[in-house]
């Protein structure tokens, strides 16, 4: 299974130049926040991703006062072989990737390549943000998986950006509507297929999950919504095309597709609270990460941010159990109460690095 073994990290958010060895297996980042815990564990991901789990743009990734920044790692690959990549951006000139220092041309081959999952604060926008944030997980999860669902996704946003500048502009061609609502269909109809494929098999898995976390206190759920499941797309937008022009936008399509949470029969925003809708998206990211490891044939990188807050000990207890008691690969867990990530962490494993940060200077302190 792939490991991260060091990464160097220079004018990355609040990191000016860092060099860090890491553990095989645990590895322990503890620190006060707004220290840098979370932008280590970024890094990591945007080696993996190409992008930021967390900023829209690179511009909110550059160090105060830089223009450009750089990641490298090395890694440890499941066959035993080593590799190194490379990622540099500037403001004035495009993201440059490198694989054992020769060029990557297209990001897409990249993605896939270091599988890796994120439990993060931020998970809670999936459940009280717009549907984007929870297409936006599931096309994170399918693109590591199978590279042709990338490439899907990415032409069938084209073709919808272009249909939507003609509604916008008021371009009535009718033949040339007809075009984009074929080319929309033709990439619609597997993007649909692979979502609704991959929520069967995510469902029962995030239901086994969340009842040991919970202790089988409540029942949850997960439906893929998409109008694509009572009819074929061109008709849809056939249906649709005079509502789509005085809207100037697409009004149906997979880029519309939502998956709605529940606890209990309700929606999970509005009946569980703060601890309940945590446990909900941890097990929903531990499935993840089992139906990856399954498809991939080994554990993808796991990064675990602040992953005890708003969990009382119960659940703590028995998330501990699920780490410790299932075959998991390289981990990466902050927590601000460096006491409380030690006790938990040695009583689980002696394979382990501890780290701790303060202003983003990170040091080694079990060497």
């Amino acid at each position: 299974m792939p490991s991260l073994k060091k990464i160097v990290i220079q004018n990355f958010r609040n990191i000016e130049l860092q060099e860090l060895e890491f553990s095989p297996n645990i590895n322990c980042i503890s620190g006060g926040n707004g220290e840098g815990k979370t932008n280590l564990l970024d890094a990591i991901w945007y080696l993996s991703m190409t992008k930021s789990a967390f900023a829209s743009s690179d511009n909110f990734n550059f160090r105060y006062g830089s223009d450009s920044f750089s990641l490298l790692g090395q890694y440890e690959l499941d066959n035993g072989t080593s590799t190194r990549i490379g990622i540099q951006v500037s403001k004035d000139s495009d993201k440059k990737l490198k694989r054992d220092d020769k060029a990557c041309l297209k990001f897409a081959e990249h993605i896939g390549l270091l599988p890796i999952v994120m439990v993060s604060p931020a998970d809670v926008s999936m459940v009280s943000s717009a549907s984007e944030e929870r297409r936006k997980f599931v096309n994170s999860v399918l693109s590591q998986m199978d590279r042709q669902y990338l490439l899907e996704v990415q032409t069938y946003n084209k073709y919808l950006m272009q249909r939507n500048k003609l509604l916008k502009a008021g371009i009535a061609d009718e033949e040339l509507l007809s075009t984009f609502d074929y080319k929309l269909a033709e990439y619609a109809q597997p993007i649909f297929e692979k979502r609704k494929t991959f929520c069967q098999k995510l469902i029962p898995i995030v239901q086994r999950y969340y009842s040991e976390i919970s202790g089988g206190k409540e029942e949850v759920d997960i439906q893929y919504s998409s109008a694509l499941s009572k009819a074929s797309l061109t008709d849809l937008l056939k249906e649709h095309r005079e509502q789509d022009r005085i809207l100037k936008f697409t009004s149906v399509g997979v880029h519309r597709d939502d998956f709605l949470f529940s606890m209990g029969g309700h929606p999970i925003r509005r009946c569980g609270s703060q601890g309940q809708q945590k446990s909900f998206l941890v097990a929903l990211k531990f499935a993840q990460y089992e139906v990856m490891k399954n498809a991939y044939g080994y554990a993808p990188i796991l990064l675990l941010d602040d992953l005890f807050d708003k969990l009382d000990m119960n659940r703590v207890s028995n998330l501990l159990s699920m780490v410790s008691g299932h075959e998991f690969g390289q981990i990466f867990l902050s927590d601000s109460n460096k006491v409380r990530i030690e006790s938990i962490v040695d009583n689980l494993t002696t394979e382990r690095a501890y780290i701790e940060t303060r202003g983003g200077v990170f040091t080694r302190v079990d060497e």
